[in-house]
């Protein structure tokens, strides 16, 4: 396992299995830059489904074989169905074209196949259209299901028989995709891989992970949500972080050191982070502000934890509730011009919104603003009416008392 200080992509950067290619070197972004709060966070600098963090969207889903004859049954003549092009030996995994698999050496039978979330060894040759081969690992070892390869790996080895060797032709969708791997997987490549199937084992039990094994294999997922952000990507990123969260929060029959408690809640940290980015991108508010409050209860003070929230909460229009947590992360970074550039931006949208509020009230209560059509007659102007009453109301007055003073003088 890699140690938790490693870079993320670093031990195997170039595999084509993992897909950790070397991205440009990750440094720290300022926090000053625009895009500041949106980088995630790597492994010694940086920190960085659905509302229960719980039952990530999977990957596509493989619709098994039906397991072909087998005992006295003669195997399938190769003949020139060994041709790569031959429709009769390839199987269309997903229905669509884009994934096929070709046995070329027969394995030990359908019941000896892997199944999901346990860790695989296989051996590895990746090759582009051309022939020129970007990969080689006699030993790769993941855990099926958990995209910590190639989605078209965890797609085909699932259908692998033990000791089998298949040829899988893979569309770049389910490779490299658009962005490719610098500087030898192009763009939109497809890939052909040569997979042989080596071991299959249950995965260890979380419950008797060391703290520092726990660490390191939470740090793996997370690495791998990390990549699949930087492939923008986001779905996929919520799966790795969330099974690093599921994997720190596991329960454990093994006493941890403070150093080792420490450790832990600075992955579930960068993981809670980073998960809450994805989830901003991906619109999902009420997720991502659950993962910034959980954040907060351990951290109240982390800055990115309030900067997202701070977002989070003005995206849903709640303005008045969203700048006094910009207004607490900018005092704990004054300088920070991203922040600062939010609030102004909040505070601005906030009286904008009272301002319409008010109208609203006024044109509610029968009190139309005076900013609208002046009023051509003054004798209808609403402060006009009592003084007529009380003019009249005063006349009457006087002529009352003018009579009783003359009916008085009679008498």
């Amino acid at each position: 396992m890699a140690s938790s200080g490693e870079e993320p992509g670093s031990g195997s950067p170039d595999r084509v299995g993992t897909g950790t290619e070397p991205a440009p070197a990750a440094e720290a972004v300022p926090l000053d830059t625009a895009e500041d709060f949106e980088v995630l966070e790597e492994e010694e600098e940086d920190e960085e489904e659905e509302d229960d963090l719980s039952e990530p969207p999977p990957l596509e889903d493989v619709a098994r074989p039906p397991a072909p004859p087998r005992g006295d049954a003669q195997p399938p003549e190769r003949g020139g169905g060994d041709e790569p092009g031959d429709p009769q030996e390839w199987l269309d995994v997903l229905g669509s074209g884009l994934l096929k698999k070709k046995t070329l050496v027969p394995g030990q039978g359908v019941d000896t196949r892997p199944q999901k979330g346990q860790d695989v060894t296989i051996r590895l040759k990746a090759t582009l259209e051309d022939g020129t081969v970007v990969e080689e690992d006699p030993a790769l070892t993941f855990t099926l299901g958990d995209c910590d390869v190639l989605q078209a790996l965890d797609l085909c080895v699932q259908l692998l028989e033990m000791g089998e060797t298949a040829l899988i032709v893979s569309d770049a969708k389910y490779c490299y995709g658009a962005q490719g791997r610098s500087p030898d997987v192009p763009p939109d490549a497809p890939l052909t891989l040569e997979v042989e199937l080596l071991a299959a084992r249950d995965a260890p039990d979380l419950e008797l992970l060391s703290g520092r094994e726990k660490v390191q294999l939470a740090n793996r997922k997370r690495e791998r949500g990390n990549y699949f952000y930087q492939q923008a990507d986001y779905v996929l990123a919520i799966n790795s972080y969330d099974i690093a969260l599921r994997i720190i929060g596991s329960n454990s029959k093994v006493d941890f050191s403070p150093d080792e408690e420490a450790e832990l809640l600075d992955v579930k940290v960068k993981c809670l982070n980073n998960l809450a980015a994805s989830q901003l991108k991906l619109d999902h508010y009420k997720a991502a502000l659950k993962s910034c409050n959980l954040v907060l209860e351990h951290q109240p003070e982390n800055i990115k934890a309030l900067f997202r929230k701070g977002k989070v909460l003005a995206q849903q229009g709640e303005y008045r509730e969203a700048i006094p947590i910009l207004k607490a992360a900018l005092k704990l970074e004054p300088s920070n011009k991203t922040i600062h550039a939010e609030l102004s931006k909040l505070v601005k949208k906030h009286a904008d919104q009272r301002n319409v509020e008010t109208e609203m009230y006024r044109k509610m209560l029968g009190n139309p603003s005076a900013s609208g059509t002046p009023r051509k007659c003054k004798d209808k102007l609403p402060w006009s009416i009592p003084w007529k009453w009380l003019f009249g109301a005063t006349a009457i007055a006087l002529g009352g008392v003018a009579l009783s003073v003359v009916i008085a003088a009679r008498n």
